[in-house]
């Protein structure tokens, strides 16, 4: 399966999440193919750094020129990171995946920006469209704060768009994990944001935790 992790904001915290995905799917043995479409290359960054640690196992990513539908074929789950610096490409990687997986922080900027990121995902050209999955990324950790219920509830009245419950919350050790080459399950496996993440992936991968 072909997942975008993308979003038309910046900040959304996808190159994190894709790190920790394509970690987390090796690990389940499955044969990933990753890639960096983002010209910022920040999950570029993340994977030499875990390279560099000599941390296992080993991940590899590769630049914009792997998006092609034959190379995308190749592995059992292929996720790419996309940015709109690069349009073209992140249009060229909507027309091939089989899913976008959206991650919106609580705001209300956030949902516009999700809104315009579906209409847009609308215009590409293909047979079918791709099924396009939102979820509370970067929620409040503090139960007094009401607005990550709010932007769940509006996620759940938009349009072409299935949101799912598993949200990843505001937490150091995501950004812990980014610095340091290690994902959140690595440097924290029995933490609250561990225990997030695997509820997520077992909401985007049903088959790999069944």
């Amino acid at each position: 399966m072909i997942t975008i992790v993308g979003s038309l904001k910046g900040g959304s915290g996808k190159s994190t999440l894709t790190f920790n995905l394509a970690v987390w799917l090796v690990m389940a043995e499955a044969s990933v193919v990753l890639v960096d479409a983002d010209p910022q290359a920040t999950l570029t960054d993340v994977v030499d750094v875990r390279g560099e640690e000599g941390f296992k196992p080993k991940i590899a990513v590769f630049d914009k020129n792997a998006l092609t539908e034959s190379r995308l074929r190749e592995a059992d789950e292929t996720l790419i990171d996309v940015g709109t610096s690069d349009m073209e490409s992140l249009r060229l990687a909507l027309s091939i995946c089989d899913r976008v997986v959206v991650p919106v922080p609580p705001s209300q900027a956030d949902i516009w920006s999700t809104q315009r990121f579906i209409q847009m995902i609308s215009t590409v050209e293909r047979e079918t469209p791709p099924e396009i999955i939102g979820f509370i990324n970067r929620g409040d950790t503090h139960h007094a704060v009401q607005e990550t219920n709010e932007t769940a509830a509006a996620l759940v009245s938009l349009p072409g768009l299935r949101f799912i419950k598993p949200r990843l919350s505001q937490r150091t050790v995501f950004r812990r994990s980014f610095s340091e080459g290690l994902t959140v399950f690595e440097l924290e496996p029995r933490g609250k944001g561990a225990r997030e993440f695997m509820s997520l992936t077992a909401a985007l991968y049903p088959r790999l935790v069944g």
